[in-house]
């Protein structure tokens, strides 16, 4: 390629550079794997954690987060931000009750697994569903995030008074069965979930660019993560996400999730395919 061509490639922004050199040194010191997330997303969250953070460039929050482990369980709270809500997209979870459940009803006992559960949000709107359907006692959940702050927020279970009528709405409309109040109390400035419903949770640090499977799993829920991933890992976390599962069992995606295009497509069928509800074929 002659010299002039070669001048009209288009080059890679300095704080593109930056940001590269900052998610492989995450990844080196911490074993974090960010290398493979959508660069838009990430960009607009490492900007602000420099804001916050004070941090003139990116290479300046580098050095930071090398040299204060503080420094970089700060930045994890910006690359990791929850959007969630209970039962949110209530006709998912309507879809899981009216079509999902008749077949987890079959099993003896029950594996799921909510992946990337954040703040527990989604953890405490399935094991109110699985109670209502009379599955909750012999399910055992396992909740994964790569956030220990997330995991710890969700392990205690309290949420904030002033979106319980918002989780309210979103639970009738899930076609919930009881009051939802009956399932909290107002405590600690905030609403208390009821221990009972995650008795059999297993909340764990998990990576789904790093780690490997749960196995024997019947459903898994995944909502509104892989939209932060590029192709290449979207196709890495939807193999776990078959190998995990037993024959025919369940996937739930986020609204704006897709296994079309992917190297998995022809693995799943969808069972609820505008609700993004998958069953898994073949081995």
């Amino acid at each position: 390629m002659d010299a002039d061509h070669g001048a009209h490639l288009k080059q890679p922004s300095d704080i593109d550079i930056e940001l590269r050199m900052l998610v492989e040194a995450v990844y080196l010191k911490y074993n974090y794997d960010f290398r493979d997330y959508t660069g838009a997303s990430q960009k607009r969250r490492v900007l602000a954690a420099m804001r916050v953070m004070e941090c003139e460039t990116v290479s300046a929050l580098q050095a930071r987060v090398m040299h204060e482990p503080a420094a970089f369980a700060q930045l994890l709270q910006f690359l990791t931000i929850p959007v969630t809500e209970m039962f949110r997209d209530p006709e998912y979870y309507l879809a899981v009750r009216r079509q999902v459940v008749p077949f987890l009803k079959t099993y003896p006992s029950l594996k799921v697994w909510v992946a990337g559960c954040s703040t527990g949000e989604e953890v405490y709107s399935l094991a109110i569903l699985l109670k209502e359907e009379g599955l909750l006692e012999r399910s055992l959940i396992y909740a994964t995030d790569i956030n220990p702050e997330s995991l710890e927020t969700a392990r205690r279970g309290v949420m904030p008074l002033e979106r319980m009528r918002l989780y309210t709405e979103n639970y009738q409309k899930a076609g919930g069965t009881q009051a939802f109040s009956d399932y909290y109390t107002a405590a600690y400035g905030g609403a208390l979930f009821d221990r009972g419903l995650i008795e059999n949770v297993t909340f764990a640090d998990h990576s789904l660019a790093t780690d490997s499977v749960f196995a024997e799993t019947h459903f898994i829920s995944c909502r509104n993560v892989m939209i932060y991933f590029n192709r290449r890992l979207q196709n890495r976390v939807l193999g776990l996400f078959h190998e995990s599962l037993v024959h025919r069992g369940f996937l739930g995606l986020g609204s704006k999730e897709s296994i079309d295009f992917s190297s998995y497509a022809q693995r799943f069928e969808p069972l609820a395919r505008r609700e993004r509800v998958f069953r898994k074929v073949g081995q």
